[in-house]
Formats: C-alpha cells, structure tokens, sequence
C-alpha cells in the first residue's frame, strides 16, 4: 500500500515540508514569502483530511498509511514551528512544549502498542481539536500581515498558539492518564 493515492498524498505532505521552510530563504519580499508559505501550509495540511477521507472511501486504508500519517503531521507541525521560532513569532517555550508532547505522546504510543494496549491512547477529540488549533496558528503565523479592521494575524495567530499549547498540554496529560492503568500492569 505505498503507492495509494491516499498514501501519495501523505508522501506529498512531506515533500512539501523543505519547500514551506526553503521559500523563507528566498530573496523575495517577506509579504510574498509569508503569503506562499501560509497558502502552501494551507493546502498541504488540507491533504491530511483528503487522504484519510480518500483510504476510506476507496477502501485503501493500511497500517503503513496509518503510520505515515501522524509521522508527516508531525514533521509539518514541527517545521513550521521551527520557522517561527527562527522568524519569532512564537517562543522557544511554546514550541518546545508542542515538539516535546509529539515526541513523548509518539513514543507512549509506541510503548503501548508493544505490550497490546494501543487502545488506551487511541486518537481522541481532545488531540483533533489540539492538531486543529495548532494548524490555524501556524497558518495565521506564517502568513503574519493585516487582514483588515486592525486586525494583524500575529496577534490573533499568538492567541490561538497559546490555545493549543494549553491544548497540548491537556491532550498529553489525558493520554498518559489513560495509559497509566496499563503502564502499571505491564511494567512490572
């Protein structure tokens, strides 16, 4: 199953991540990069819900496609915010907070599934939501110019990168909370 058009456009979520970070070492103006990077980020993380859509409809879901996914949510997701960081528009503490949970949670649900317990740490609202607000920031981020009515998307981007860390944070402790029970059980 690596060459399913869901599993295409998961290959080309990740192809797309050196093309984001290269366009803010362009010689161009930084509206123009900004404007690029946002609209590309836009339509790469869109990709994340048309090749989940496209598995299923087409019946082409697979473990390899269950497991490319998350990797190259993850690599968007922490690109960017390395970016920003470069660029400082978020803080070394917001995005060592939202790095540090994909890593951890990645490797709680490694840990997990190898003494059968995937279930306890299986995708929950709370980590969609997580995923949704962190998108929409770095999109508002990246872009960083006016929209109109005295609005600036790095105020608003800022707001909602704190929104998801709080996110974060809670969506980390929910699931260790719920791995805990089994992490007792086996770890003896």
């Amino acid at each position: 199953m690596f060459w399913t058009l869901p599993t295409l456009l998961t290959w080309a979520r990740i192809v797309a991540i050196p093309l984001i970070v290269g366009l803010f070492y362009l010689q161009w103006p930084i509206a123009k990069i900004n404007l690029f990077a946002s609209v590309l980020f836009v339509v790469v993380a869109l990709t994340d819900w048309l090749d989940g859509w496209l598995a299923r409809r087409l019946n082409q879901t697979s473990s390899f496609g269950a497991f490319l996914d998350p990797v190259a949510d993850k690599f968007l997701v922490c690109a960017s915010l390395l970016i920003l960081l470069e660029f400082k528009r978020v803080t070394a503490p917001v995005a060592l907070i939202i790095i540090g949970r994909e890593i951890a949670i990645s490797a709680l649900r490694e840990w997990m599934a190898q003494i059968g317990a995937s279930r306890s740490v299986a995708v929950h609202m709370l980590g969609k939501l997580k995923t949704a607000a962190q998108m929409a920031a770095i999109v508002l981020l990246l872009y960083d110019g006016d929209i109109g009515l005295g609005l600036h998307t790095r105020v608003l981007g800022t707001w909602l990168i704190y929104v998801a860390c709080g996110l974060t944070i809670w969506s980390m402790a929910y699931y260790l909370q719920k791995s805990l029970p089994d992490i007792r059980a086996k770890a003896r």
